[in-house]
């Protein structure tokens, strides 16, 4: 029998001009994510990660290979149609500050993935957003706050209630931890590992960190200079490296620990 994927990466491919080069950012990847699954993405800066992860996501073009969601092929960030086919995937960023406007309160800023659902009412859509808060562990008070006002950690929180709100499948999680401090860290670790439970959501996990990495993810895939050089469980990359990079991006962990 035949595994149904949710999302299907094939042959995925990023080339930047650079004056009269080219750059290969991303070179022909290929990984599957299966519904209530997570895929964490490891690799150092420049690796190819986030790139990846942009085209996925539709904020940036893709020069060869499909992006398979839901069955669907999706098209560039470009086509309006690939909005509608995105509409069940959404991202997390590193810093979460930058992506909310400094002059919408957190409720706004949460209700506004609600409002393409047209019979949804105002007062609807507050009631999910207060729900949503609450399940990521923000009072109803923070609602008329803005994102500049909380801490690191609680504007984490609100950019992972934005992200649910609308019932995603699956949540591209770029760096969502490195800009927390190692508490803050292991708070919103266990805030994603609770709602891939109960929300059977499907994520795409991307990090330097290897360590980070293999406590939240199903699989694992290190990624050096656009390629993926590795995949297999957690246990399989952090005890059997097969590829070189995967053992110095371990030994690396071990030292910082250290």
């Amino acid at each position: 029998m035949t595994e149904e994927y949710l999302l299907e990466i094939r042959q995925l491919k990023k080339v930047f001009p650079q004056g009269n080069s080219k750059i290969v950012a991303v070179s022909n990847i290929n990984f599957n994510i299966s519904p209530g699954e997570c895929l964490g993405l490891i690799g150092e800066s420049g690796s190819g990660k986030s790139t990846a992860a942009n085209m996925i996501a539709g904020l940036l073009d893709i020069t060869e290979g499909e992006v398979i969601f839901d069955k669907k092929i999706l098209p560039n960030k470009s086509c309006r149609k690939g909005f509608q086919l995105r509409k069940h995937m959404q991202m997390v960023f590193q810093n979460p500050l930058s992506s909310f406007s400094p002059k919408m309160t957190l409720l706004y800023s949460i209700c506004e993935g609600l409002r393409y659902r047209r019979k949804m009412s105002r007062n609807d859509m507050v009631q999910k957003a207060y729900e949503t808060m609450e399940m990521v562990g923000l009072k109803r008070e923070y609602a008329n706050r803005f994102c500049g006002e909380l801490s690191g950690g609680e504007c984490q929180r609100a950019a992972i209630a934005r992200a649910i709100v609308n019932e995603p499948k699956l949540l591209i999680c770029d760096e969502v931890t490195s800009a927390l401090d190692v508490s803050v860290q292991a708070q919103i670790l266990r805030l994603l590992l609770r709602l891939k439970q109960e929300l059977h959501l499907s994520y795409l996990f991307i990090s330097h960190d290897i360590a980070l990495v293999s406590n939240i993810s199903d699989r694992v895939a290190v990624m050096k200079e656009g390629n993926i050089v590795e995949e297999g469980t957690p246990d399989d990359i952090i005890n059997y490296p097969k590829h070189p990079y995967t053992d110095l991006l371990i030994r690396s962990a071990q030292m910082k620990r250290k």
